[in-house]
């Protein structure tokens, strides 16, 4: 689902030295410390090692759908050092919460009052925010993934809402410098960068909403989704079918697993052209699959 293309291997390998990256960090986080990563599962990594948590310890993963779907990449980490469920329990440790696909989990506040440790993974919600702002805020450490929102390979970002700095990256510092730079040089185009996510997925919502499918999540104005997350309403009889089907015409998607739906790209570097593709390849799939 990222905006990397081969092109941009050469684009960000020739980005001039520049900091402008580092600037927007630094007010964009403002309120904690944060430190580059090599990617979003080190970032989690590095927060998780922070609580000296035990094997048969629990840490409680909230999802803003609530339904079971969670990404490997989380579980795996969290394996690493203990244990996971899905309920907060008195066993619960830690409180892992996924803004998920940008969208950000709507009781904050609630579990912020339990007072137990919290780690927001932001890694789909880079530029996403709930009514107050303060995505990120909540929780002891927030984490962040680059190559979702900008078209790099490499990149991640841990934030530390408490007095401890994160712990050492394993990122050498070329690779830095590399993220530095090329970060720098897309960041100059943000405001180009968000109106056209913002008009690739009003134009991907109206094409889908004309074959009947609809929004998982309703969209507000300070969200920035990560994906074009459909309801399927059962129009697609055999969804793993369909996954094969899209992935031979070339098209990055997957389930969400546990619902009636899918996920498609949604992202700056799509053109029209290339959505209306997408579309007429759902379209036609349903149209012969009755």
């Amino acid at each position: 689902m990222s905006p990397f293309s081969t092109k941009h291997v050469a684009i960000n390998h020739l980005a001039p030295e520049d900091d402008y990256s580092i600037s927007y960090l630094k007010d964009k986080f403002c309120y904690g410390n944060w430190k580059l990563t090599a990617n979003g599962k080190e970032a989690i990594e590095l927060a998780l090692k922070n609580f000296k948590l035990q094997q048969d310890d629990l840490i409680t993963i909230l999802t803003t759908s609530n339904n079971f779907y969670i990404s490997s990449c989380v579980t795996k980490e969290i394996e690493k050092i203990c244990t996971w469920n899905r309920e907060i329990v008195p066993e619960t440790k830690l409180i892992f919460v996924n803004h998920e696909f940008g969208y950000p989990y709507p009781y904050m506040d609630a579990i912020k009052d339990l007072g137990l440790p919290i780690i927001e993974d932001c890694c789909t919600a880079f530029f996403s925010q709930d009514r107050e702002s303060k995505i990120g805020q909540y929780g002891d450490f927030a984490i962040y993934s680059l190559p979702k929102f900008f078209p790099l390979q490499i990149g991640g970002i841990l934030v530390s809402n408490l007095s401890v700095a994160p712990g050492k990256s394993r990122l050498s510092a070329e690779e830095a410098r590399y993220i530095v730079n090329a970060l720098s040089l897309h960041l100059k185009d943000l405001e180009q960068i968000l109106s056209k996510r913002s008009e690739n997925y009003e134009y991907g919502s109206k094409l889908f909403a004309m074959i009947g499918f609809e929004e998982r999540f309703s969209k507000t104005e300070k969200v920035v989704p990560y994906a074009m997350l459909l309801r399927n309403k059962d129009l697609i009889k055999d969804l793993n079918n369909f996954k094969l089907h899209m992935t031979n015409n070339g098209i990055q998607n997957s389930l969400f697993y546990g619902e009636d739906g899918f996920f498609i790209p949604n992202h700056q570097n799509l053109t029209f052209c290339e959505i209306q593709f997408m579309s007429e390849i759902v379209k036609d799939y349903v149209a012969n699959s009755h």
